[in-house]
């Protein structure tokens, strides 16, 4: 080989390696390219839904200019109407009382709002908007089409017999995995404030559905509706919290075995003693047939009186009472 057909080799080599050197750069690239959709997916967190922002022209026309045809429902924090919006969807507008607007202006309505509307769960009855102006304050509810609890076994005649024991223990779980995801499934943590017969709706399958948690905010020292709900340490100024929550589904637990109402906490005064001394049948609704083997139902009491019958620091929490209910069954 002359000298000028080594040089002609050496420059073909070259090009041949400097080739295979940009093929390699290349085909890394292109792997790369491909694999970066794959870690973008990874990285991807579900967006939370959040409220709606309903202008108040659209809230007067959906309810008719809140017709009291339309009102479904009366509550302490204000009155709840039956809404047809103009693609002829429905839902439950609840209409804050003017005097709880009032008291409660620049509170952060519209910021607590789209935070609670992040709950959602088959035992929960999600927020699906709001909308606010001068002197108005909307919340904009799933229309369930539900009764709620109160009216099953204190204001229909009927009711408390629908309500046999097996429909009352499904209630009482359904109710207790409703609270618990507030409390502990969704992010932040919502208190209830005012855990109640009236705030538990339940469907044609006897699934009970929990509403109006976290709007204590907006009447935070009226008592109408809400003494014998929560405990003493309420009143003292500790305010609404996850154990307070507890105390009231405990109250709502001796309604479901009493029938009785809770009567300003009369009826846990009523209640304790007969727990303790184990006089069960004394306690249970006189309206249903003691049924032959009760231990689901002195297993209900027991899970009630703890629930009221302790400071907070000794109360369970809703995740505990929630297994213990999800494990109980009629025979």
């Amino acid at each position: 080989m002359n000298h000028s057909e080594h040089i002609a080799y050496l420059f073909v080599i070259a090009l041949l390696s400097t080739s295979v050197v940009v093929l390699g750069v290349v085909l890394s690239l292109l792997l790369l390219c491909k694999k970066k959709p794959v870690q973008s997916q990874e990285t991807v967190t579900p967006i939370k839904p959040s409220a709606q922002v309903y202008p108040l022209t659209n809230i007067d026309a959906a309810t008719d200019g809140f017709n009291h045809r339309r009102i479904v429902g009366e509550g302490r924090l204000g009155t709840v109407y039956a809404a047809i919006f103009e693609k002829g969807e429905i839902a439950a507008v609840k209409r804050i009382h003017s005097r709880h607007v009032l008291s409660n202006a620049g509170f952060g309505f519209s910021r607590i709002l789209r935070s609670i509307s992040s709950a959602q769960h088959p035992n929960v009855v999600p927020i699906i908007g709001y909308s606010e102006g001068p002197g108005e304050r909307i919340i904009v509810m799933e229309f369930v089409g539900m009764v709620c609890l109160d009216f099953y076994l204190h204001q229909n005649p009927e009711g408390a017999s629908l309500l046999d024991w097996n429909h009352r223990l499904k209630i009482a779980a359904g109710a207790a995995k409703g609270l618990e995801y507030l409390h502990e499934g969704v992010a932040p943590n919502i208190v209830h404030g005012c855990v109640k017969a009236s705030n538990i709706l339940i469907d044609v399958n006897f699934c009970a559905r929990i509403c109006d948690y976290g709007l204590s905010f907006l009447a935070l020292q009226e008592k109408r509706g809400l003494v014998g709900y929560v405990d003493d340490e309420y009143w003292r100024g500790s305010g609404a919290c996850k154990e307070s929550d507890v105390y009231g589904f405990g109250i709502v637990l001796l309604e479901l075995l009493s029938g009785r109402l809770c009567e300003e906490g009369r009826l846990v005064n009523w209640a304790s003693p007969l727990i303790k001394e184990m006089r069960i049948s004394e306690l249970l609704d006189p309206r249903l047939v003691l049924p032959d083997d009760i231990r689901a139902l002195v297993r209900l009491a027991k899970v009630a009186s703890a629930c009221v019958g302790n400071s907070r620091k000794s109360r369970p929490s809703i995740c505990q009472v929630a297994t213990i209910l999800s494990n109980l069954e009629m025979d």
